[in-house]
């Protein structure tokens, strides 16, 4: 993927949350992702929009080092143009994709 197009990060997980501990780092799991500029597109999966690939790999570290024991993380980076044609439904009504943020949204 060409690192000047713009591209969704999209994190996938699953945390054990058996425990009060457990359910505590999985909040502060989401927590992070959400201080990180992420926001949850579905339950475990979140996503952040970034003009750039470059400009968003130094959240990934954040992410390894911080993932709960016992947890599973999967990050998948998808183009602005993959983005936007996503079919995406509710109670099976169509509903438009996320559109990238205005650039005043993201810095």
């Amino acid at each position: 993927m060409p690192t000047e197009e713009p591209v969704w990060c999209m994190v996938m997980f699953d945390l054990p949350v058996e425990t009060k501990e457990q359910r505590r780092e999985a909040a502060a799991f989401r927590n992070l992702l959400l201080d990180n500029g992420y926001q949850r597109a579905q339950y475990s999966v979140y996503v952040r929009f970034s003009p750039t690939v470059h400009s968003i790999l130094p959240t990934i570290g954040t992410i390894k080092n911080n993932l709960p024991t016992g947890g599973e993380v999967r990050i998948l980076f998808v183009s602005n143009h993959q983005w936007s044609r996503a079919l995406r439904f509710s109670d099976d009504v169509p509903i438009s994709p996320e559109h990238a943020p205005a650039q005043l949204t993201i810095f």
